[in-house]
């Protein structure tokens, strides 16, 4: 139904962001809400995907057309839904998930949260050779607490914040957390992708 929105961003949060468009604010989920920025003052444009269920209307965000494109194209595996979509998207190294597709690298895509051996078969089943064109809230306080210590900065508490809302288990925040105390960064989105690329490597 929607193509993509244009409006100002005016909250982030580790679950999803929210694009206010004429005095009306929509919530986004995205793959990586820290790598958009809180602006009143700068209009964003962000690709949508209205997902249409029983319960639920849920809107999904996306930096650009390819992005959503290949949202659409994970979705539609069997064991795939909205959710494990964007963990995946999240890494944003897209090239790469495409390239495992490829080779049938089932180890690759089953470095993903909630992605296991048989899901990953199936990713392969139904995609192989169908990439070429893309070749191109709950606060989570208790998890928070236990994952971070009290002089953490900020930026690594919202990073794993984000890493549990996108589905990675208490034991894989825990460990990159580790790891993350000795990288230095001047935003959650720097942190993030750090430990994104850090969990890739397990």
């Amino acid at each position: 139904m929607y193509e993509y929105f244009s409006g100002y961003v005016t909250d982030v949060t580790p679950h999803y962001i929210v694009l206010e468009i004429n005095g009306i604010g929509y919530r986004l989920n995205v793959a990586n809400p820290y790598s958009y920025f809180v602006d009143t003052t700068k209009k964003q444009k962000i690709y949508i995907y209205q997902a249409v269920r029983e319960n639920d209307i849920s809107l999904f965000g996306f930096k650009d057309f390819p992005e959503k494109q290949l949202f659409l194209k994970l979705i539609s595996v069997s064991g795939i839904g909205p959710k494990s979509a964007l963990a995946i998207l999240a890494t944003e190294d897209h090239a790469g998930l495409v390239n495992a597709i490829d080779a049938n690298d089932e180890t690759y895509l089953t470095k993903f949260p909630s992605i296991g051996k048989k899901t990953a078969k199936q990713i392969i089943l139904d995609l192989k050779d169908k990439m070429a064109d893309l070749t191109t809230q709950t606060p989570l306080v208790d998890d928070q607490q236990q994952l971070t210590q009290a002089d953490d900065p900020v930026y690594l508490k919202e990073s794993l914040e984000a890493l549990l809302a996108l589905g990675y288990t208490k034991a894989e925040v825990k460990r990159v957390g580790k790891k993350l105390r000795e990288f230095s960064g001047n935003s959650t989105d720097e942190y993030l992708r750090q430990a994104l690329k850090l969990l890739m490597k397990k």
